[in-house]
């Protein structure tokens, strides 16, 4: 799956926004939660990062987010060093954010993925003993400085159950699908998540 580009109406309206209703980091969320917060790159290419967001309990990483990001602009000089911190393991919305960008969100699809097996790669990142339904997000990350705007990635997030339920990511992003964001994209999205070795 290849993004689409954002129109660029939607991409000033979404930053217009993002002035004025900051938004915590998932790093931030999940540190203010449960007391830490570490991320590990589990793989990573020119395209798609995955990663695992996660906090400490009794020693044992819990992942707290499952990420899956596809990059949809990595190449530009402005961003070429914060990319390349990213790939080895450094937090998106940290990273940019230090060197001085808005950050801003525009959310594609507020849905749920089912984890049937314990078994499940994820289901054993998040130490789940049961099927369970994991709240997902999928987002289109925008960047902004000076007058520059750059469409840098497309995020799917799946969290952990006692992070943030699809009511909390409801009440966090609503539960319209971004217009025009066709059915098979949303199928996409979520083989993207799925498909973790």
């Amino acid at each position: 799956m290849h993004p689409n580009r954002l129109s660029p109406v939607v991409i000033d309206a979404t930053l217009k926004a993002c002035a004025h209703e900051p938004e915590s980091l998932n790093s931030e969320r999940i540190e203010r939660n449960f007391g830490s917060y570490g991320i590990e790159v589990l793989s990573h290419s020119a395209a798609v990062r995955r990663a695992s967001l996660y906090s400490l309990d009794e020693g044992q990483k819990i992942c707290r987010t499952y990420a899956v990001v596809q990059f949809v602009d990595a190449t530009m000089p402005r961003v070429a060093a914060a990319h390349a911190e990213i790939l080895t393991g450094q937090s998106i919305g940290a990273t940019f954010k230090s060197g001085g960008w808005t950050i801003g969100k525009i959310t594609l699809h507020v849905g749920a993925l089912t984890i049937e097996d314990q078994r499940h790669p994820i289901a054993r990142l998040m130490r789940l003993n049961n099927a369970m339904q994991l709240g997902m997000h999928a987002y289109r990350l925008i960047l902004k400085k000076d007058d520059q705007a750059i469409e840098y990635a497309t995020v799917v997030e799946t969290h952990h159950p006692d992070y943030l339920g699809l009511q909390e990511l409801e009440e966090l992003y609503g539960t319209n699908i971004h217009p025009g964001f066709p059915a098979r994209e949303i199928r996409n999205l979520s083989t993207l998540i799925s498909d973790i070795d």
